[in-house]
């Protein structure tokens, strides 16, 4: 019988961040009963060379499957993931994110019971030391939709993707070269939908300073690409001006706030 749920890590050089990542997922999976037979648990390196391996192997009983080779980047190593993966529900959780705690995977698989297309959350910002920075729909512009659809992403990302959970079977392959894919799989995820549920409790731990936000021109440049795919020239310039108005009222707002 497949399992429930597949997560999948992707690591490269990941030495300072991979553990807390794994412990998170063993905390949770130990108060999982039967877990082995409900979890697939699946870890993409793209041949690191710092001591991930070795923080890997202190895990190894996780793992369903562990592969280590070079890749194109993040989000072919993604697409390596997901085409490995057998659960019907797929989670890409990542070096440095945590499973928010203890009692998440076993809330997540009940909720798995009424077996919607896709399952999201709100995420928890934490700073590399561990503090909490605050949820993501509070301490960023992106306001958490009560029920998404995929015309909710116009404006960027409202859904974190470590708190974005979709049925495998409708999962498409990510963009590759493209530092704003995840939007774009969440677009498309969505698009193939028909039943959505917003979870009651956070999912993640999501560690601030990823990718897009070390190359953040760039990750521009991709969002604004993958938008106008979606939505048309005209809408994504226009969507564009209402995100840096909404960015600039956002901090205006919350400077004021805490004053």
């Amino acid at each position: 019988m497949a399992p429930l749920l597949t997560l999948v890590t992707i690591t490269y050089n990941a030495g300072n961040y991979l553990e807390r990542t794994l412990q998170s997922v063993a905390n949770a999976a130990a108060l999982v009963p039967g877990a082995a037979d409900q979890l697939e648990y699946i870890l993409v390196d793209g041949a690191s060379t710092d001591g991930t391996l070795q923080i890997v192997e202190r895990f190894s009983s996780l793992f369903t499957l562990i592969i280590s080779e070079p890749d194109r980047g993040l989000y072919d190593a993604m697409n390596k993931g997901l085409s490995m993966a057998t659960g019907r529900y797929i989670w890409f959780l990542n070096a440095g994110d945590e499973v928010h705690d203890g009692q998440v995977i076993a809330r997540l698989l009940h909720a798995f019971n009424s077996r919607e297309d896709i399952y999201y959350s709100d995420a928890l910002f934490v700073q590399e030391n561990g503090d909490s920075v605050g949820l993501r729909s509070e301490v960023t512009p992106h306001a958490l939709p009560e029920a998404a659809c995929w015309q909710d992403l116009a404006t960027g990302m409202k859904i974190s993707h470590q708190a974005f959970i979709v049925r495998r079977d409708l999962a498409p392959p990510y963009l590759l070269d493209n530092l704003s894919a995840d939007i774009d799989w969440e677009i498309n995820c969505l698009k193939k939908a028909t039943s959505v549920h917003r979870l009651p409790f956070v999912l993640c731990r999501y560690l601030v300073g990823g990718l897009s936000v070390q190359r953040h021109r760039r990750s521009l440049l991709d969002r604004f690409a993958v938008l106008r795919t979606h939505f048309g020239l005209g809408r994504a310039l226009w969507n564009h001006v209402r995100i840096v108005w909404r960015a600039i009222l956002f901090r205006f707002l919350h400077r004021n706030k805490n004053r």
